[in-house]
């Protein structure tokens, strides 16, 4: 059996300073909407399917399962849409548009909030998406009036758990979790 290190990390976001969200040239938001279900899903989908996320949640490794995960999130009495944001990009020719990150959210209590599932696709990241992302959500946690949010993140996914480092979320606890023998690959 392998066990994949995962990190919960929090974040004050009563007491953090928090920038604005700045996104690159030829990308905009989309606030969430019931309409965007499956664009959320193809996004989170493209983000995870040959990452290591997809090994620990077999559900990220194929779009049905991502699709299922959307409809799960969005049910949820504590589903938070100022927390919920997909970015696309209209740049990519014949006036089509490309969804490139997903993130969405979750009012736990009226104190605490979850972030779930940062997704960016590979061919858009190092653009400043991610950060764009979880601090739009963070700035919709706030105005929900939520004073902290929390969020799980691979350990070995080391750019991630950077970027969140570099906004203010703290480590909190190490857990294991373990793979079952047919999803283990080397990484």
């Amino acid at each position: 059996m392998t066990y994949i290190r995962r990190y919960r990390m929090e974040i004050n976001v009563a007491a953090t300073r928090l920038s604005e969200p700045q996104l690159p040239d030829g990308y905009r938001w989309l606030a969430w909407q019931p309409t965007l279900l499956s664009r959320h899903a193809a996004a989170k989908f493209h983000s995870f399917r040959d990452e290591i996320d997809s090994r620990v949640f077999p559900c990220l490794g194929d779009f049905s399962g991502c699709k299922r995960l959307m409809q799960e999130i969005v049910r949820q009495d504590t589903f938070l849409a100022d927390a919920t944001w997909l970015i696309t990009c209209d740049s990519v020719g014949w006036n089509e548009q490309a969804d490139c990150a997903t993130i969405q959210g979750l009012a736990h209590s009226g104190y605490l909030g979850a972030v779930q599932n940062v997704g960016v696709l590979p061919q858009h990241r190092g653009l400043g998406l991610g950060r764009a992302l979880v601090l739009k959500a963070l700035h919709g946690f706030r105005s929900a009036g939520l004073q902290r949010v929390y969020l799980e993140v691979t350990g070995e996914n080391v750019p991630a758990v950077e970027l969140y480092r570099s906004i203010g979320f703290e480590l909190m606890r190490t857990m294991y979790k373990a793979l079952e023998p047919e999803t283990v690959q080397n990484y």
